[in-house]
């Protein structure tokens, strides 16, 4: 890293930020923390002080013109080559974020990483219980969201949308729609567990940074929930994808098999 003849950075090569050029915009429970732990590493890239801002998804920031000072305030002065970043895993969740984002910088690169929204929806909920805020069991939990539509735009509601936040297809195509196919980088995140380290190379080739040396390909610290899907929940809940995967397919040009119930477990079950 660039240092004066004394070993330390000149204050005055520090600037305040005024343009944030990256944004890690989701999915919820889709390994955004592991990826802000990998990027935080590098000395290129300026991250806030809180990992997410939600500024985006900030309605009352919006009621007028958006003050981008409140924004850039999130972050300490960056060196002159660093670039500004940020990971709010609600972004592509919450529909009016994508335009905002768009209209603040067009020309934002945007990253998201998705997951088998069974296993995205189970880790949700398990968060919730941890957290003592999801009294019911996962499949009554489920059962509630089908049976009780979450309000439109209702940020308590959608905090429960074990669901509605594994639906990828409109989200991305939501995505796709403010921002050009060269601006956005999607991450499957079952090829990010088995390769941390290419993956995150990918990604720091994405934002135009160079590779960071001796990244361990190795699972950030953070604790599994004790409680384990099982075989009946895994069906039931995959069933409520199956749709929704075959448009993400289309849309991404991905394959997706991986995501689906495999057929020898749904005989054995019902069986």
């Amino acid at each position: 890293m660039p240092a004066t003849r004394f070993g330390f950075i000149s204050s005055w090569r520090r600037r305040p930020i005024d343009h944030v050029a990256f944004v890690v915009a989701g999915a919820q429970k889709c390994g955004t923390t592991a990826l802000h732990h990998f990027i935080a590493k590098h000395p290129h890239i300026a991250l806030p002080r809180d990992q997410a801002l939600h500024f985006f998804d900030d309605d009352r920031q919006f009621n007028g013109e958006p003050d981008y000072k409140i924004l850039h305030g999130n972050f300490k002065p960056r060196l002159r080559w660093q670039i500004a970043g940020e990971v709010t895993s609600d972004y592509i969740y919450w529909p009016p974020a994508m335009e905002r984002i768009a209209r603040y910088n067009p020309k934002m690169k945007i990253i998201v990483s998705l997951r088998n929204p069974a296993d995205r929806a189970f880790s949700h909920w398990n968060m919730r219980r941890a957290k003592n805020q999801e009294p019911m069991d996962f499949i009554d939990a489920i059962n509630r969201e089908r049976t009780q539509p979450i309000e439109e735009f209702s940020l308590e509601a959608h905090r429960y949308a074990y669901i509605d936040r594994g639906l990828y297809a409109a989200q991305m195509e939501r995505v796709f729609r403010f921002f050009t196919r060269e601006q956005v980088l999607v991450i499957k995140y079952e090829n990010f567990r088995k390769d941390y380290a290419g993956t995150v190379a990918a990604v720091f080739d994405f934002m135009g940074v160079h590779p960071l040396r001796g990244l361990k390909n190795k699972e950030p610290n953070i604790g599994p929930y004790q409680r384990k899907m099982t075989a009946e929940e895994r069906e039931h809940v995959s069933a409520l994808f199956e749709t929704d995967i075959g448009r993400l397919e289309n849309l991404l040009g991905w394959d997706c098999s991986d995501w689906r119930v495999k057929p020898g477990l749904r005989q054995s079950l019902v069986s």
